[in-house]
């Protein structure tokens, strides 16, 4: 009887251990583009599909800030400062109700030893159906490439407007 309790509690624990398991997300973060790719598919999904918010934190650096800009009541620019957290907490649930999928139309990329700025231009749609965008702008974010994997530092955006139209040099794909 003294086995079988042993054997028992080995199998509970083994099961209890399997179901907390964190999922390696190593190959998201493997190379610069997977980085991205996996930043932009990430937050993009149909109106009420939940997203990934645990991979969505596993790109960021620990300090990381999302960074949008705009005009505020008054009509002055201004930067908001967010962590991945608020940005779940202030976004996540407008993603779920409405739907939302940004798309990467172009990107420019800089390097200098382990750190890299990448001006990533975007399409945002409600669904994969649309076929016009109801924003685009340029998203531009800087990594860190620790030797073992690669960090969103940061990313800082801006929203195309009348005043301010994305220049053809951010919108060719070369």
């Amino acid at each position: 009887m003294k086995h079988l309790s042993v054997l028992f509690l080995f199998a509970f624990a083994f099961s209890f251990s399997q179901e907390t398991e964190t999922p390696d997300y190593s190959k998201n973060v493997a190379t610069l583009d997977s980085t991205i790719e996996t930043l932009y598919s990430v937050i993009s999904g149909d109106k009420g599909v939940e997203r990934n918010w645990e991979l969505f934190k596993y790109l960021f650096h620990p300090n990381a800030k999302l960074i949008p800009t705009g005009k505020n009541k008054e009509g002055e620019t201004i930067a908001r400062y967010m962590t991945p957290d608020d940005y779940i907490k202030t976004s996540g649930k407008w993603l779920f109700e409405n739907g939302f999928h940004e798309v990467e139309l172009s990107r420019k990329t800089d390097t200098f030893g382990n750190i890299t700025q990448v001006f990533s231009t975007y399409e945002s749609f409600k669904s994969k159906s649309e076929t016009k965008p109801f924003m685009r702008g340029i998203n531009s974010i800087q990594l860190l490439n620790d030797g073992n994997r690669w960090w969103i530092i940061n990313i800082y955006w801006m929203q195309e407007s009348e005043a301010s139209p994305i220049p053809f040099k951010y919108l060719n794909k070369n």
